[in-house]
């Protein structure tokens, strides 16, 4: 006999079942942000894996340690040169220091000028406070330290879980199995291969796009004569992980150091300029044919999810809630009840197919036009 509930009662159970699982997620965040991590690396990892275990014959526990290895050294090297970079960059602090105060001096002396606002006498504060930087610097260096710590021992657990869940992979299908009738078995592999295509899709791409944006923001900023350029061009790349908000941070601090060392505003703006014009070529041609649409989350949902994931695991919760989002997508789309989800989560472009970008539908104007010119041609000539 089926037991008939009030909507009310359903619907405060799901609002309390999201409040606890919302808890237990910040509760055990020490194991289950390594857990995820680890998630994401065993599928960007496993077409690789395969490829070595039936390809090439090396045995499966072999392969993850291979694949492993080549992911930590690549890490490292990336770690490596972003560090000394930047103790390079701390030594500086006492000369952007002086620079700030004297570029404070002069705006205050324009307003009294143009404006005839008298200056506050606030500079000298401003130059102290700014040249105490290398004390903020060496004590913001110590709790690092400390921090990271307990962020290595967070870390370590991550190969171990990505070698287990590729390891055991065969035997977690038949985990899912039990829980599964056989007649939906296949379905249910259909939509554990559509995530995986969905995180693997994003992984590799967003790999290809930092390596592009890395080359085109420091290209720009050595075009300018920025010190740093390539610290800073591969770091706002790599910001770009953490969705809109990491490439405004990208290009927020090169702008300021640019502004701190040469004192003129033009530089500045010169610098935001060369990010704005990646962020261009990045938002309109290289992440749409590089991701492609797998990964169609719109931007509303993505923004709310980027939120939610900062206010639950912080910087790792907004760098792991776009593909955790898109692999929710793709669950809503096959349960029919979630389904109307599901489409609040989509691209407006899957959703009107029809529908392109401006420019993508410009170019694609000039590309046929092109064509029909040509074509005109060879029957010009025909005839």
């Amino acid at each position: 006999m089926e037991i008939k509930l009030p909507v009310y009662f359903k619907y405060t159970v799901i609002i309390l079942g999201i409040i606890l699982l919302i808890w237990l997620l910040q509760m055990f965040q020490s194991v289950l942000v390594p857990l995820a991590f680890a998630m994401l690396f065993a599928l960007l990892l496993l077409p690789l894996i395969r490829d070595m275990e039936y390809k090439f014959r090396i045995p499966r526990p072999l392969a993850i340690l291979l694949s492993i290895v080549l992911i930590v050294v690549i890490l490292a090297l990336v770690i490596w040169f972003l560090s000394v970079q930047l103790l390079s960059l701390t030594s500086e602090l006492d000369t952007i220091g002086d620079n700030i105060g004297n570029l404070v001096d002069k705006v205050q002396l324009f307003l009294f000028k143009k404006f005839g606002i008298i200056p506050s006498g606030k500079s000298e504060l401003v130059r102290n406070a700014v040249g105490s930087l290398q004390d903020i610097a060496t004590t913001f260096l110590g709790n690092t330290i400390s921090i990271t710590t307990g962020a290595i021992a967070a870390f370590t657990l991550v190969p171990i879980f990505v070698f287990c869940l590729l390891y055991y992979r065969d035997h977690l299908q038949q985990f899912m199995f039990q829980f599964v009738a056989k007649d939906r078995r296949s379905s249910m592999m259909q939509t554990v291969s559509n995530i995986q295509s969905v995180v693997q899709s994003y992984i590799s791409g967003l790999m290809i796009v930092i390596v592009i944006v890395s080359l085109l923001n420091s290209a720009g900023l050595l075009i300018l004569g920025v010190k740093y350029a390539i610290f800073f061009g591969i770091f706002a790349s790599i910001l770009t992980i953490i969705p809109y908000i990491g490439i405004m941070i990208g290009a927020l601090l090169p702008a300021l150091f640019t502004l701190a060392t040469t004192g003129h505003l033009i530089d500045a703006v010169l610098v935001v300029l060369v990010f704005a014009f990646v962020q261009f070529l990045e938002g309109n041609f290289i992440t749409p044919y590089i991701v492609g649409s797998k990964v169609s989350i719109n931007p509303f949902a993505a923004i709310v999810a980027l939120l939610i994931g900062g206010e639950i695991w912080g910087a790792a919760g907004m760098i792991l809630s776009i593909p955790f989002i898109a692999m929710l997508k793709v669950m809503f789309d096959v349960y029919e009840p979630l389904k109307p989800i599901g489409f609040l989560l989509a691209d407006i472009d899957d959703v009107a197919p029809k529908r392109h970008r401006k420019v993508t539908n410009w170019l694609q104007e000039i590309w046929n036009g092109l064509g029909r010119g040509k074509r005109n041609d060879d029957e010009n000539k025909a005839a």
